[in-house]
């Protein structure tokens, strides 16, 4: 019998992109991940009307983008 396999973790990297893109280091890491994660919270939370489909979140070394994709617009 074959194993199973988490078709999206599967595909990251080869047909979809990462839904963040940043580096850190090991002291850095968990914060980022932490921030992360509560700005997707909020932004499902205020936007849920909106029909937030995906939140790409990308760090530079002192600005955060993020960029939602929504399915309608305004």
């Amino acid at each position: 019998m074959g194993q199973k396999v988490n078709p999206n973790g599967f595909r990251v990297g080869v047909i979809r992109d990462w839904n963040t893109r940043w580096y850190a280091s090991k002291k850095d890491f968990s914060d980022y991940l932490v921030e992360d994660r509560k700005i997707r919270d909020h932004l499902k939370k205020v936007h849920y009307a909106a029909g937030v489909a995906k939140i790409d979140i990308e760090r530079a070394a002192n600005k955060v983008t993020v960029s939602i994709h929504t399915a309608r617009p305004g």
